[in-house]
């Protein structure tokens, strides 16, 4: 372990987490609530907290790892930059067809979200190639010169470039990137063949508006940012997490946002598996429930599930190669997340049918919860955990937090209880069932829709309010075992200090695998590995490898990855890659063709990864901030339970010694609800084991 000082800081919906590595290995954590108007504060007031209190000076910094919800919020919010597309003539519509598909085929209601560039701001250029890049009809520059002309009009802050098989030739997109940069300065330009030269024209339109539409957000954001731990004293370089489970420095990703949609669930993840995988558990989903959102992922064999298909947007984001066209797609890296708006914010409310509904609006961090007494005057999730007695009655996050318990159940019952003709605490009861239902939407969309029983797995809860819900939830799915971690509500925080660098780069290779000529394969994979090697920079020394084709049948609609065998493209290792393919898709589908149908490369990628933290091995969490003696206070747990006498402890309390539920377990980072029938115990890492049965 380093004796380097590292910072994390994760921003959430509404509080941003703060984590460092001491010189001692002890990570210290600091919960601050999240400052939407400007997220920035949040981060740069955090981290001079937590420096202070571990009398650390910000020259001692050699890093500040970051991951945030600035892409993402874009998105969701509709609050990205003004954006154009120039695309080639003849395809305008591409963002409006998408792919022809809709996420619910039972839904007529279902209205696809609007596209990030109306079609008023796109312009179409004369210009064709072939699909092997030859040119088939020129540039035509007057042409361009009209759309910059309107571009101009426009006002626009950013500008994405897609022409049809610029995958295979990149110099007309090259061409019109020159003439945008020339005219327009300050815009944000974004070429296909930057962000992804590979085909599926709506997949990779798609993709290169999303990068341009987030991209003046984030750069403004992480570059303020940036500026301004600068100027608090704080020296480290800033890395920024991806939504592939590697950091990466600012620069790079302030040119290529795209790639940060999902990096704060992203680390989460990373921080779940080296928990896992410490307790010796190589088959675990986790369940990340923080303020505004719930997210889930599986990790299976010790590995996490990565894809590079996801949608964001459309009330779930998630990767499914069978359910697709409900959000925005996004053809990058990223680890395999659902993510449901569900979380200790979430609004209550009622739909045009009576229905009780939570989500996806949340209160955030600013007004909050009514029981945050910071104006907040609907109610939330949070609210009905105080009523039920599972949320500390008077104060969260060691004191930091004041709760008043009275406007909670003003609220529940105004909004929640009258509604539905009942008590304050069924009313309470029914909002945490809700949300479970919606939760367990996340859980399943990464397990059971996947072919994968979660019986068979083991259970990580994180984030603010992974305890309270992921106990329930494993009792409701027959998981038998929920590990929560230490300093659970910042584990994303802690996933920053645990992750690798990594930089992957791919290109579109469209050949039939058996005539692939492996030179030519070997080329591009060297040119590849050099591209990545160098955005790594100190850490390319030690740097490894991942060379993958991206595969299918002749003829088929979407390709697998398929890791090409000692990362070396020769004609035995290309043989190789039709019986690896047909392994990957019986594992996929549930099905393959035992050699009957011909497979084809669709595009060649190369990541680089080097080693950065450390582990959870290694990495002590301060503990005992908030502890206190033993205490009871009653808690609902059903109407089959009732009202319960509960003990209210701290994790420290804990013993290797099972102890029977139902019990609460209070810490300064989050809380963990034990219901009756299980039992907790602390094991030798500090983790909370709640298990279910004998």
């Amino acid at each position: 372990m380093s004796s380097a000082i590292r910072i994390a800081a994760d921003i959430g919906g509404t509080f941003t987490d703060i984590a460092a590595t001491l010189p001692d290995g002890t990570i210290a954590t600091h919960k601050v609530l999240s400052t939407p108007a400007d997220y920035a504060a949040a981060v740069v007031d955090g981290v001079r907290d937590l420096l202070r209190a571990c009398g650390v000076k910000g020259a001692d910094v050699s890093e500040v790892l970051h991951a945030c919800t600035v892409a993402t919020n874009a998105i969701l919010e509709g609050k990205g930059a003004k954006t154009a597309l120039i695309t080639t003539k003849g395809f305008r519509d591409v963002l409006e067809l998408r792919r022809v598909r809709v996420p619910k085929l039972y839904d007529p209601l279902w209205v696809k979200p609007q596209p990030l560039v109306p079609r008023n701001l796109r312009f179409e250029v004369t210009e064709r190639l072939n699909p092997d890049g030859s040119v088939l009809t020129p540039l035509d520059e007057k042409d361009l010169d009209r759309a910059v002309a309107e571009i101009r009009k426009a006002g626009v802050e950013a500008i994405a470039v897609c022409f049809l098989h610029s995958y295979a030739n990149p110099d007309h997109e090259r061409r019109v990137g020159e003439k945008l940069r020339q005219a327009f300065p300050d815009a944000f330009v974004t070429l296909s063949v930057d962000i992804l030269p590979e085909i599926r024209e709506y997949e990779r339109t798609s993709t290169s508006v999303v990068n341009a539409y987030v991209g003046p957000p984030v750069k403004t954001y992480i570059g303020a940012l940036a500026r301004r731990l600068a100027g608090d004293g704080v020296a480290g370089r800033l890395l920024v997490m991806q939504s592939s489970g590697g950091i990466l420095d600012a620069p790079t990703v302030m040119d290529q946002p795209a790639r940060i949609v999902e990096c704060g669930p992203a680390a989460g993840v990373i921080g779940a598996a080296q928990v896992a995988s410490a307790a010796g558990m190589k088959d675990v989903l986790t369940l990340d429930m923080g303020g505004t959102t719930a997210k889930a992922s599986l990790i299976e064999g010790g590995k996490i599930a990565h894809t590079d298909e996801y949608e964001v947007g459309g009330g779930i984001s998630l990767s499914s190669r069978l359910v697709k066209g409900g959000g925005y797609a996004l053809k990058l890296p990223v680890i395999d997340i659902s993510e449901v708006g569900a979380g200790g914010g979430s609004l209550v409310r009622f739909d045009r049918g009576g229905g009780l509904k939570v989500g996806p609006e949340s209160a955030g961090a600013m007004p909050g919860p009514a029981c945050y007494g910071l104006g907040g005057a609907e109610a939330t999730v949070t609210d009905a955990n105080v009523i039920l007695g599972f949320v500390n009655p008077t104060a969260l996050a060691g004191g930091t937090v004041p709760i008043d318990a009275a406007k909670a159940k003003a609220v529940i019952e105004e909004m929640v209880a009258h509604r539905l003709g009942t008590t304050a605490e069924a009313a309470a009861w029914s909002v945490f069932e809700v949300a479970s239902a919606t939760m367990m939407r996340a859980l399943k969309a990464v397990s059971t829709y996947r072919g994968r029983d979660p019986r068979e797995f083991g259970l990580v809860a994180f984030g603010g309010n992974g305890g309270v819900f992921g106990p329930h939830l494993a009792k409701e799915l027959g998981i038998a075992r929920v590990i929560v971690p230490p300093a659970a509500g910042v584990l994303s925080a802690i996933g920053l200090l645990v992750s690798d660098v990594a930089f992957g780069r791919s290109r579109g290779y469209l050949k039939q695998t058996l005539t692939a000529d492996p030179a030519e394969v070997s080329r591009i994979l060297d040119e590849l590995a050099a591209e990545v090697l160098a955005k790594l920079g100190p850490w390319a020394k030690t740097a490894t490898l991942l060379r993958v084709a991206s595969m299918r049948y002749t003829s088929q609609a979407f390709e697998l990855p398929v890791a090409i065998p000692d990362g070396t493209a020769t004609a035995k290792t290309l043989k190789a890659l039709p019986a690896r393919f047909e392994a990957e898709h019986q594992a996929t589908y549930g099905h393959n063709f035992r050699g009957t149908v011909p497979t084809e490369i669709v595009a060649l990628s190369v990541t680089a990864t080097a080693p950065a933290g450390g582990s959870a091995e290694t990495m002590k969490v301060s503990s005992g901030r908030g502890e206190a003696k033993e205490l009871r206070r009653p808690a609902y747990f059903g109407p089959r339970h009732g009202r319960i006498d509960t003990p209210v402890l701290g994790r420290a309390a804990l013993t290797s010694s099972p102890r029977q539920g139902p019990l609460i377990i209070e810490e300064y980072e989050g809380t963990t609800v034990v219901p009756p029938g299980a039992s907790a115990s602390r094991d030798a890492l500090g983790n909370v084991n709640v298990v279910f049965g004998s």
